[in-house]
């Protein structure tokens, strides 16, 4: 009886420990994983902000230089518009020129979009008929009659 006692207490007293041991262990050591976890997400919501923050200053430097681009090319127009007016020898030549600047400005201005025409009819994918004519389908169409 001692024999069979020990044949089970030891594998019993065997596993209990390694219970124990692997619930110590599973405490212990995702403390560390959830740890790691976190900081990778703080410094990739970091980075993300920082992209974000980045992107807000590259659109807004963007807009700022188009600003400055637009307003240069205005300047240039009403400089070049005064030029026409102040050194133009004759009238003829003057009016040319500023002619010539009101189609750079027309050219520079929104354009009305295109409408189709409101009294068109889509094209049709047969071939209509008129009156008593056979139609498309009929044996006869196409054929000319006997003379």
């Amino acid at each position: 009886m001692e024999q069979t006692l020990t044949a089970w207490l030891l594998p019993a007293l065997t596993l209990l420990a390694g219970i124990a041991i692997g619930f110590v262990a599973a405490r212990l050591m995702p403390n560390a994983a959830p740890n790691r976890t976190q900081r990778q997400l703080d410094e990739l919501q970091e980075r993300f902000d920082t992209y974000q923050s980045e992107v807000v200053t590259h659109f807004k430097t963007t807009a700022g230089l188009v600003k400055k681009l637009t307003q240069s090319y205005q300047e240039v127009q009403e400089h070049l518009s005064e030029g026409a007016k102040n050194l133009a020898l004759d009238e003829l030549t003057r009016q040319r020129l500023l002619a010539a600047l009101q189609a750079d400005e027309d050219y520079r201005s929104p354009r009305e979009r295109l409408k189709p025409p409101a009294g068109t009819e889509a094209p049709k994918d047969y071939a209509p008929k008129s009156g008593d004519a056979p139609g498309t389908l009929d044996e006869s169409f196409g054929l000319k009659g006997k003379s």
